[in-house]
């Protein structure tokens, strides 16, 4: 049978009581809460400690969740991580082959950078070039290295003076005419120049394979102390060429010395200076001024 509808106390005391003190404490409740707002209205400071108590409770609980919360997303990134691995580990790959790239060519510039400062260095002459000309003419088919230049004995020009671009030694001047002046171009075979090393003036002699490169012939017979991409420059000795103008630079070693490459090639030289001897030889026809009587 199912309960009665009607649920009001009756007679029972105690459920009168429970009744009577549920309102009293809901209207309790509401009067404290109208009490409360007002006084946080007229005082929004009065409940401070309030908050910051309950901020020092929940304190521990935010920080837990908080670690949770980073460690969940660590947990994600991590899971991403492992899966999107292949494609970082390829986009590194790529930036590695590009930094080595980039390693090379600026190692290639660097050494050509100071290559050039040494050429530069050498090359420059404290004199005044005898004349500038072009070379007009060159032998391509022979086994001999010649050059037509476009100066002769009227511009100044005369036999053995050294000829030179602007960045090395061309050769020397071998017959001279009124205009023009036949040059023995390094390169040639019958061609000795006395040179150095840049760097540290190890001697050695070069001398044309007449194929656009040189030997050099160490004079110290030993072990070979020459390395790739050293320049060879002219030392002075026979009084032909000044010291210092660039000749060679070396490609490849032999047992005696090495293989080297010209500096400056006559095909590309548009223009050459004609310098002065280096030390003029005394004229052996030349007699000796007279001795005053003591």
């Amino acid at each position: 049978m199912p309960p009665p509808s009607d649920r009001r106390p009756g007679f029972s005391r105690r459920a009168q009581y429970g009744i009577f003190t549920g309102y009293v404490a809901a209207i309790g409740g509401v009067l404290a809460g109208i009490a409360f707002l007002a006084i946080a209205a007229y005082d929004p400071g009065a409940f401070g400690f309030l908050r910051s108590g309950a901020s020092e409770v929940v304190a521990p609980a935010g920080a837990a969740g908080s670690a949770t919360r980073a460690a969940s997303r660590g947990f994600v990134a991590r899971i991403g991580d492992y899966f999107d691995a292949a494609n970082k580990n390829a986009a590194m790959r790529r930036e590695v082959a590009i930094a080595r790239v980039q390693q090379i060519r600026m190692q290639a510039l660097a050494d050509e950078n100071r290559r050039l400062k040494a050429l530069l260095g050498v090359v420059e002459s404290g004199e005044r070039p005898v004349a500038t000309a072009r070379l007009v003419a060159s032998t391509s088919a022979s086994t001999r290295r010649f050059a037509v230049l476009g100066a002769g004995a009227r511009q100044g020009v005369a036999v053995r003076m050294p000829v030179r671009s602007a960045t090395g030694l061309v050769g020397r001047v071998l017959e001279v005419g009124p205009d023009t002046s036949r040059v023995l171009l390094v390169t040639d075979a019958e061609n000795v120049v006395p040179v150095r090393r840049g760097r540290d003036g190890i001697a050695a002699f070069s001398q044309g394979r007449a194929d656009g490169r040189l030997v050099l012939r160490l004079i110290n017979i030993g072990i070979n102390p020459l390395k790739r991409g050293d320049v060879f420059v002219t030392s002075g000795s026979g009084g032909v060429y000044p010291p210092g103008i660039p000749v060679a630079q070396v490609e490849s070693l032999t047992p005696d010395g090495a293989i080297a490459r010209i500096v400056s090639d006559p095909a590309a030289s548009e223009f050459v200076l004609v310098d002065r001897v280096f030390q003029e030889l005394p004229d052996p026809g030349a007699t000796a001024p007279p001795q005053s009587a003591p």
